[in-house]
């Protein structure tokens, strides 16, 4: 089997990590019809919905492929699981935040900071990755830069939402890319580090009319079950498309 990494096999690993980022972005982009469906439920209880779901999920994935002796390898790197540990601290921000304005009618906030976020990847890219733009990159950089500017100015006040999910989604995005775990181990591992934090809250402090699933509607279960999916299937897109792809040419895209 050709090795992946070779000049003949980079077009293909480019369009695999193009696909793989326009998946992930589509999927986004759809997911605040979903998260408006739970905003009944406490934004902190839907976050650990997807967290403990997306654990199951993606446990039954590694399982699949074989990958459960690089999950324990991996504790082998202390310095490794604390740099996983501060981009999985950056993800659940991220993820909460977002459930949070989805939720309190703040879905414009939010997507401005997803048009923020693309900036803050390229910014990430020419300065730490070494990415250089070409002309025509630069000039469509300069437009979503005029583009960004003229909503926060309309915005009328600091849009501290987008700010942070920006933010948070760019740090985490840049850690991920220079990790060395494939995009469904590093996930799985961020999962794991903030499994604990969130089985203590649901199980001695969330105390919603939702929190005791056997008293739930199983249409209700079942949208706070898919909460895992929609964690973990854009995710692992995201990563796999920044393991392939420029990180600037993610912003872009």
């Amino acid at each position: 089997m050709a090795n992946p990494n070779t000049p003949d096999n980079a077009p293909n690993v480019a369009r695999q990590g193009v696909f793989f980022a326009l998946g992930a972005y589509m999927i986004w982009g759809l997911a605040p019809i979903y998260f408006k469906t739970l905003a009944h439920v406490p934004a902190l209880e839907v976050l650990a919905h997807r967290i403990m779901w997306a654990f199951l999920f993606m446990l039954v994935l590694i399982l699949a492929s074989g990958r459960m002796q690089q999950v324990v390898r991996a504790f082998d790197s202390p310095k490794l699981l604390l740099q996983l540990a501060l981009a999985a601290c950056l993800i659940g921000l991220n993820w909460f935040l977002f459930i949070w304005a989805v939720a309190n009618d703040h879905i414009l906030d939010a997507s401005l900071g997803y048009y923020i976020n693309p900036l803050l990847n390229v910014a990430i890219g020419m300065l730490f990755f070494g990415e250089r733009l070409r002309r025509l990159q630069v000039i469509a950089v300069l437009l979503a830069v005029v583009g960004v500017a003229i909503q926060i100015i309309t915005f009328g006040s600091v849009p501290w939402i987008a700010l942070v999910l920006a933010g948070s989604f760019a740090t985490y995005g840049a850690i991920r890319k220079k990790l060395p775990f494939d995009s469904l181990t590093g996930l799985w591992l961020e999962v794991i580090l903030l499994l604990p934090f969130i089985l203590v809250y649901f199980f001695v402090f969330a105390n919603s009319s939702a929190s005791n699933m056997l008293e739930n509607t199983w249409q209700l279960n079942g949208l706070l079950v898919l909460a895992g999916v929609i964690t973990t299937v854009p995710l692992l897109f995201f990563t796999g498309a920044a393991k392939r792809i420029r990180y600037s040419t993610l912003g872009l895209l």
